[in-house]
């Protein structure tokens, strides 16, 4: 063999296992960032469901006649504001995110003084309705939470396989960037105080 050739193996071998990381680094990339991509997209489909039952249950709501008109419209004006807070899965920034979570919790206010105020009501509390909505309401929740786990999951997957060395000189290169997980509402780890004393004030 002639000693030219020597160097020249050595080149391409090391050239072709250059190659053969960076393909695997950016397939493996973009599958785990699709997947998280894919789980927001549940995320959003479990609040449009959610949604979607909120709509119906104010609509059983509204057939008790002396049901408190503010408390319904505070329900629908939150609801109207977290149907228009959408993001694209391709740009989950830190403040869209929060701009997101921020209306679903305005909504999430405004149901739960709902709920309690049904309390006042025993003939739509016992509308057979409105308990199968409520029922869906709290499945729904569940759903959510599921699929908020598994976006984090999703993207912490995407994250680790991004950040270790030396995949992280490759993230750089083909613009792989970090993704945010979705957090928790400040204050949430707090258990709330919820008072269900309906008792008429003292005069």
């Amino acid at each position: 063999m002639k000693k030219w050739l020597i160097p020249v193996i050595i080149i391409v071998a090391v050239a072709f296992g250059f190659y053969s990381w960076a393909k695997g680094f950016n397939n493996n990339a973009v599958i785990l960032q699709e997947d998280a991509k894919t789980t927001w997209s549940n995320v959003e489909s479990a609040y449009q469901r959610r949604n979607d039952l909120i709509g119906n249950l104010v609509k059983t709501v509204q057939g008790a006649a002396d049901f408190e008109k503010s408390t319904l419209t505070d329900v629908i004006n939150a609801r109207a504001k977290a149907t228009s807070v959408n993001i694209n899965a391709d740009n989950l920034t830190p403040e869209k995110m929060a701009q997101f979570q921020q209306a679903q919790s305005g909504l999430n206010g405004a149901l739960s003084k709902l709920l309690v105020s049904v309390e006042r009501y025993p003939d739509l509390k016992a509308n057979q309705n409105f308990l199968e909505l409520q029922s869906q309401l709290e499945g729904t929740e569940n759903r959510i939470n599921v699929a908020r786990d598994r976006f984090n999951e999703g993207v912490n997957n995407y994250n680790k396989h991004i950040k270790i060395f030396p995949n992280s000189l490759l993230a750089g290169i083909f613009n792989f960037k970090e993704m945010n997980r979705y957090q928790a509402n400040a204050g949430s780890e707090n258990a709330p105080d919820i008072n269900f004393d309906f008792n008429n004030k003292k005069e």
